[in-house]
């Protein structure tokens, strides 16, 4: 890892802060050419309650599992928010790499294989074995972030 890698990483954190979810803060950053293109962090879509709001976990509700039936949810995750500001705002992020606070689930891993991102670095596993078994098919470069002491 280099010095940019860290300090993306850093910026996740930060951005995984906004997140109103109770489960997990979760925070993304795109990157591209050493600078940052878009940022995501999970949760509700724009103009709908957050779980905050809401004042429960729809999740832990249902005793769902983690890394499981990701469509129960009212948030939206970090990296697909990211990819979706990309969209919105015309800014090309195919090349790009995406820093994470955490290992991308396959819902997430698919839609960063088709916008065109090559690599991937996170720092927090995820129990979703399959997304990276998608990133290694798809070629697409993935790093657990280790900071060095």
């Amino acid at each position: 890892m280099n010095k940019w890698d860290l300090r993306f990483m850093q910026l996740t954190q930060l951005v995984g802060g906004w997140s109103s979810c109770f489960r997990r803060k979760v925070g993304a950053v795109i990157v591209k050419d050493k600078r940052v293109m878009t940022t995501g962090y999970n949760g509700a879509p724009a103009g709908m309650l957050s779980c905050i709001e809401r004042g429960e976990c729809l999740r832990e509700k249902l005793h769902i599992e983690s890394g499981t039936r990701a469509e129960l949810c009212y948030g939206v995750h970090a990296e697909q928010n990211a990819i979706i500001q990309a969209a919105k705002y015309g800014i090309d992020i195919r090349g790009a790499t995406l820093y994470c606070t955490h290992q991308p689930c396959v819902i997430c891993a698919k839609m960063i294989i088709n916008a065109g991102i090559v690599r991937v670095v996170y720092r927090e596993g995820y129990p979703d074995e399959f997304s990276m078994k998608l990133f290694e098919e798809a070629h697409t470069a993935v790093e657990k972030f280790e900071e060095k002491e």
